[in-house]
């Protein structure tokens, strides 16, 4: 039987969802709040849930250059690529849908996404360590661009080269 994965626009019947799955994995993530969501999803380019066989089984955040978001990370991107990247905020997926290979199939259309901006960004965890996700990162073509962050929570920021692949 075949997994339908879909991206739809987060409406404000979703936002529940999305701050209880934020808030799951929130050890990874920077903790939500409803009017911070709100302010994300003003300046995001995408700001998606992730729909699984008819139900929401995660989210995702991204923004373009241009951006009023006011993330540091974001703005370490811009400060290094200028407009040459899409930056991909925070990915979430319920631990219920993990392991059947929806996340692959969520990046590979931010991926043809972000192809119009040269390369994707994001970061990931290195302290605390988030193994699955550098792995998952690396297996697809990630390159380590920097580590960032203080003792305690740094991560590392991440981009993949994706000219040439709209």
């Amino acid at each position: 039987m075949s997994t339908s994965v879909s991206l739809r626009p987060i409406d404000a019947g979703d936002h529940s969802t999305v701050l209880a799955l934020n808030e799951a994995h929130v050890s990874l993530l920077s903790p939500l709040t409803p009017s911070r969501l709100g302010a994300l999803l003003g300046w995001a380019d995408r700001g998606d849930v992730i729909v699984v066989d008819g139900v929401v089984a995660g989210f995702v955040l991204t923004f373009a250059p241009g951006s009023a978001y006011d993330g540091a990370f974001f703005a370490e991107c811009v400060s290094r690529f200028g407009d040459d990247f899409y930056y991909l905020d925070r990915v979430v997926v319920s631990d219920a849908f993990r392991r059947r290979g929806i996340a692959g199939r969520v990046y590979d259309e931010l991926e043809s996404v972000a192809a119009a901006y040269s390369r994707m960004t994001l970061e990931v965890n290195v302290e605390p360590p988030n193994e699955p996700s550098l792995a998952f990162h690396r297996a697809r073509g990630y390159a380590d661009v920097v580590e960032l962050g203080e003792p305690g929570h740094r991560v590392l920021m991440m981009a993949k080269v994706l000219t040439g692949q709209a």
